[in-house]
């Protein structure tokens, strides 16, 4: 891990923060995301941060609680959910819709579906942009509208993604992003699910009829993203069902800006 270069003995002297523990607590950040997905003990971020053991553990016991921190089976701490969500909402700030927008209505013109770019916000999906079908028979939906992530196929496609990349999904996980929307136990299937197809999917559960698939779009292999086509059930069954799946998952990587990928499904990553 490379230490935090303000408490070197030969690093320039800066100005003390004016509030000591927020300032612990931003140190404890960099130090987690330093860390990486597997994070790191105790001992170890102590170190880098320059405190004592006792004082971080404080200081993590804090992040803990708003989420912004977690901790491993091995009692390791790593960056929780929260800092993920607040990272994810800078990405939209920087104008990720319009960064997607040309692949958006590409994808929508291959299948002539309706397709939406959406992001996790807290336990729920945010619907930041779509594309209309030009077909007669659409599926409507509206920009800016919050869905529970555990009953949405966009949601399922980003936890699945997120937990691969290192994000602890474990019980008390599952049944806060469940809340009273979902099973924990069916969140915990519809997840796993997704990660080994590298989609989610939802069919009819939101409304009958109206059925969806989804991929989480990466970078550095985090989803910042997911897209989705939604569709009547019957154009999202058998043949149909294919073509649509070949495309968001061969043809919308090409689509994406330089950076951005679409996650893959588990039993790829482990055969190739």
């Amino acid at each position: 891990m490379v230490r935090n270069e303000r408490y070197r003995k030969d690093a320039p002297v800066a100005d003390p923060s004016p509030i000591g523990a927020v300032d612990k607590a931003l140190l404890a950040l960099d130090a987690l995301a330093r860390a990486g997905a597997g994070g790191a003990p105790l001992a170890e971020l102590a170190a880098d941060v320059g405190v004592h053991k006792a004082t971080l553990h404080r200081t993590l016991a804090a992040l803990r609680h708003r989420g912004y921190a977690e901790q491993t089976p091995d009692g390791s701490y790593r960056l929780g959910a929260a800092a993920l969500v607040l990272g994810g909402t800078f990405l939209r700030e920087e104008n990720l819709p319009d960064l997607l927008r040309p692949a958006l209505e590409a994808l929508s013109a291959q299948v002539d579906e309706l397709v939406h770019l959406g992001a996790l916000a807290g336990r729920e999906i945010v619907y930041l942009d779509k594309v209309e079908p030009q077909r007669a028979v659409r599926v409507w939906s509206a920009v800016g509208r919050h869905r529970p992530a555990a009953t949405t196929a966009l949601g399922r496609a980003w936890l699945a993604a997120a937990e691969a990349a290192g994000t602890l999904l474990d019980d008390a996980a599952l049944a806060r992003l469940a809340g009273d929307d979902a099973d924990p136990r069916a969140l915990r299937r519809a997840v796993d699910a997704a990660r080994e197809r590298g989609y989610g999917e939802e069919n009819e559960e939101n409304e009958p009829g109206i059925s969806c698939v989804a991929v989480a779009v990466l970078r550095e292999g985090r989803p910042v993203a997911a897209v989705s086509i939604t569709a009547p059930a019957e154009r999202l069954s058998g043949q149909a069902r294919r073509h649509r799946l070949d495309a968001l998952r061969e043809s919308l990587p090409g689509l994406l800006p330089a950076g951005l990928a679409v996650a893959a499904p588990a039993r790829e990553k482990v055969t190739s």
